[in-house]
């Protein structure tokens, strides 16, 4: 199998220059070296920042018909080539091919959303707001838009950010992870196959040398990332200290609450899906489930056999529900979790660890534990894995509590018949994405995804309507013309 060189995508085309540094970037499902990454030092980053400078100057000018234009054209190559895409993923990540396709069909869902940006970038307009004076907004891109995105959604996540930036007239500079860094150089190259003129779009690659030059750069107006709770907090600390609008979206620790109303076999259903698919590598993942009353023996049940019987393995076979982990030391970690769970008290229902797994690879089994508690290190630690929690509370006021509790605030789910407990708990539960009977609630693209607490720094979520106002600035316009018409012009127009 031969290695592949993944290099730097800017003004428009490959970068062939020879690397100072470079990463390995790995088949998780053999667990051998795949391809070569180059990491870009502070003078790259210069070079892809100053063609988005240059590109940005026509860009901010292209009328709103050819922005479209190239959308739709961009729109109709990702829905050709989804599975091409989804098959890269898959390499480099390991997650199911049904999973990576899924991810491109999320974000083909952001890139359809902008195809209205005509609409989307309208601004407001008052006539005679004193006498002869009108006001109105207008919405203007920001200029060179930076993206640091993560691993484990290496095409989606960049497509909630770089379609809606472009879209309004920036440019972009994206920093995808260099664990898997091929579908950012797809998007990229096909964005400029649909028309996008070259420099709009550029990728670096590289580890925090390059976050780092792109967070401090002069020239670059905006930052938008995804990525664990410290990364995140990094992200937006630099970034606004050097002036620039910040989104930066951390981590999580969803909880799914299962009143004893609700349909167990769904809820347990949900519940394994949602907490194991794409390995549990995943921000909405959920990470805990909150059984209310007298269920939980019924419900742990159903989950030990569901996880029992998940099947594990490559990404691109056809039977598997699980890939593995992205790589071997983010597997020990997840596993080292395990052991941490039982020292202190929580109940090991299954072992993943024993779970049937093909070798080599980077796998890990589905594992799951009962009666955790807040203080345990496996409820308070993001594990970013295939480990499903059960906490046991006796009321929907404690789940509340409970949920409430927590630091992050990314998403949460409630399942029940009851509509009263549902719109009680969508009004009391602090937290920025709410499913009711829904395990995960990714929000559509036409509205906003983002969390609160410890899960999001920054003011605005990303794509949907906050999407639009991160990526423009607001400018007000107060006028006044002569009642009079100039010396020389007619207002008598002919007709026809």
């Amino acid at each position: 199998m031969s290695i592949r060189e993944i290099t730097h995508f800017i003004d428009g085309k490959p970068v062939v220059d020879t690397p100072d540094r470079t990463g390995e970037v790995f088949n998780p499902a053999a667990g051998t070296v795949a391809g070569h990454v180059t990491f870009a030092d502070s003078e790259m980053v210069d070079r892809a920042v100053a063609s988005a400078c240059d590109a940005f100057a026509t860009w901010r000018q292209s009328s709103l018909a050819q922005r479209t234009e190239v959308l739709f054209a961009y729109r109709e190559l990702l829905l050709a080539r989804r599975m091409d895409l989804a098959a890269v993923i898959t390499a480099e990540h390991g997650k199911t091919l049904e999973d990576a396709a899924g991810e491109v069909n999320r974000g083909l869902e952001v890139v359809e959303y902008v195809c209205g940006i005509p609409q989307l970038l309208k601004g407001a307009y008052s006539e005679q707001v004193s006498r002869g004076v009108d006001t109105y907004t207008i919405k203007q891109p920001v200029g060179v838009c930076a993206g640091v995105t993560p691993f484990n959604f290496p095409a989606m996540v960049p497509l909630w950010m770089v379609p809606v930036a472009v879209a309004c007239g920036n440019s972009f500079v994206l920093k995808p992870s260099e664990k898997d860094p091929s579908a950012g150089n797809l998007l990229a190259e096909w964005f400029c196959e649909a028309g996008l003129p070259d420099g709009v779009f550029n990728v670096v690659h590289g580890d925090r040398d390059a976050v780092n030059a792109l967070l401090t750069h002069p020239d670059v107006a905006s930052v938008s990332s995804v990525g664990s709770t410290p990364v995140a907090r990094h992200i937006y600390e630099t970034a606004a200290a050097h002036g620039k609008r910040v989104q930066a979206l951390g981590g999580a620790k969803n909880h799914m609450v299962v009143l004893p109303d609700a349909d167990l076999d769904a809820a347990a259903d949900a519940a394994v899906g949602a907490g194991y698919g794409s390995a549990g590598q995943r921000c909405m993942a959920i990470s805990v489930v909150v059984t209310v009353g007298q269920a939980a023996d019924e419900l742990v049940e159903r989950l030990r056999s569901l996880t029992r019987d998940l099947k594990v393995g490559a990404g691109d076979e056809e039977t598997s529900e699980m890939g593995p982990l992205v790589t071997s030391e983010h597997r020990d970690k997840v596993e080292s979790y395990l052991d941490a769970g039982v020292q202190e008290g929580a109940d090991l229902v299954a072992d993943g660890r024993a779970h049937e797994v093909p070798s080599p690879g980077f796998y890990l089994g589905p594992s799951l534990f009962d009666r955790v508690t807040p203080e345990m290190s496996i409820y308070r630690d993001e594990i970013f894995g295939p480990v499903l929690l059960v906490a046991r509370v006796d009321t929907f006021a404690d789940a509340v509590e409970l949920i409430n509790s927590n630091p992050h605030a990314n998403g949460t789910a409630l399942f029940t018949r009851d509509g009263g407990a549902a719109r009680r708990f969508q009004n009391e539960i602090e937290v920025g994405m709410v499913g009711v009977n829904v395990p995960i609630p990714v929000p559509v693209a036409f509205h906003s995804f983002g969390g609160w607490k410890n899960s999001l720094y920054g003011d605005l979520h990303v794509y949907g309507e906050d999407g639009i106002r991160f990526f423009t600035r607001t400018k007000v316009v107060t006028s006044r013309w002569p009642d009079a018409p100039s010396a020389g012009v007619s207002l008598n127009f002919p007709h026809g």
